[in-house]
This record gives C-alpha cells, structure tokens and sequence, in this order.
C-alpha cells in the first residue's frame, strides 16, 4: 500500500506543471554551476604552478555543484512539502483518507517516499552529472558517492520536515514558509555556536552533520543523526493526524 500510495504521489508531482518546472529549472542550475566550475578550475589551476597548490577537479567542482545544491534544495523542498497533506485538509478529502482500509503510518511513509523518489531523480543526476569529468580527467568516485548519499539524506531530512508542517495547516503557503524558517534555521544553527563548537546545541544543525559527507567522509554518526531527524518528524506527522482523526 505504501508503494500505491507512492506511485499516486509521484504520478501528481509530474502531472502538475509545478513539478516539471522545478525540476527543470533545478537542473539547469545545477547544470549551470558544474560548468562554472569546470571554467574556474581550468582558470584558477593554471595560476597554480606549484604541485601543491593544485586541487583535484573533483573536489573543486564537485564542492561547487553540492554546496549550492544543499541551498537550493533548502527553497525548492518546503514548496513540493506543502502541499502533501494540508491540500488534503483543504479540499476536505483528509477523512477519506482516514476512512481508507489502511493506516495512518502508510500515509505518510507513501507521500514521503514518492517525493523521495523524485528528488532522488536530482540527486543521480548531479552525481551522473559530475561523473562525465571522467571523460579528460581521472576523478574521485568515493567522494562524489559521499557526497551524493549526504545530499539525499540532507533532503530526506528536508522533506521528513516540510511533511510535518503540511500537516500542521490546511494552507500550503504557511506550511512552506515554516519548514523554510525552520531548515534556514537549523542549517545555520552551528554558527550561533562557533566558540564552541563542541556545544551539544551545534550538534543539533543540519549543516553540520553534512559536512563530513561534502569532504568525502562517511561518519555513522552522522547518518544516525539524519535517521533520527528523518523518523522523529514522520513519526510527528503520524501522531499530528491520528489526533486529528481521533477529533473527527
């Protein structure tokens, strides 16, 4: 069922205009920054005469790609998010959801992984994308993997949010601008921080977890932090419309 549900997700997000063009102009951001920094690296390496301050083609340009992917995906998240459950309370079709002969659980795990499967769709292209650098140069695969599964697990996090604000309201404008707040939020919370970044609140910023993947590093911590992110807010979403099928 959850697969169904998934499927009935992801078929609406391609049959709006909405989804194809951000997911089209998605692209061609990330298709625009992989060839300015392909442009800058040929620039800034031919300044470089020493060997040791030459920088593999990999990091550089895949540092570019990644970094402002993990930002844009922080505006186009909360606006796909939105919509998943309070356009169901808005147009009153959220009871016959709860009346369907299947749990709430499989609700919410379908919408979630049927927006994962489309963001995912972004996340093999960047790394796809990146990987045709292996044409002219020999490149590091090991960090385009860690980078590639800490993006998706950035927006997984992303998307486990903006569905519990959807939730929340039967407005998608207010659902999106809340999960944007609270993303912005939590990516630069390490900051407020610096002094001391040992601070257990520091430990709480998105930004922070992910940015053992952006340097090639696959840490278990980190990917224990983002499935406790990723099941807490499911599992808010969860509790969130049982109260509200248990009120009728």
């Amino acid at each position: 069922m959850i697969l169904n549900i998934a499927r009935k997700e992801l078929k609406s997000l391609f049959a709006s205009p909405m989804g194809w063009i951000i997911l089209a102009l998605l692209m061609m951001a990330f298709g625009s920054y992989y060839l300015t920094g392909v442009n800058n690296y040929f620039e800034v390496m031919s300044g470089a005469i020493r060997p040791a301050e030459r920088v593999g083609v990999t990091i550089f340009v895949g540092q570019t790609v990644y970094s402002i992917a993990s930002f844009i995906m922080l505006f186009a998240v909360p606006l796909l998010t939105m919509r998943l459950i309070s356009e169901e309370r808005r147009s009153q079709t959220l009871p016959f959801l709860f009346s369907a002969p299947i749990s709430l659980t499989e609700i919410v795990l379908g919408k979630f992984v049927g927006l994962i499967v489309f963001l995912s769709i972004l996340v093999f292209y960047i790394f796809l994308m990146l990987t045709t650098l292996n044409i002219w140069a020999d490149i590091d695969f090991g960090y385009l993997i860690a980078n590639s599964i800490g993006l998706w697990l950035l927006v997984a996090s992303f998307s486990a949010l903006g569905i519990y604000f959807s939730s929340l309201t039967q407005q998608p404008i207010i659902a999106a601008i809340l999960s944007f707040i609270s993303l912005f939020a939590l990516m630069i919370m390490e900051r407020f921080f610096a002094s001391d970044p040992n601070h257990w609140f520091s430990y709480l910023s998105l930004m922070k977890h992910f940015q053992s993947f952006s340097r090639g590093l696959i840490d278990s911590s980190d990917l224990m932090y983002f499935f406790l992110f990723i099941s807490t807010f499911l599992t808010l979403t969860i509790r969130r419309l049982d109260a509200d099928r248990l009120r009728g």
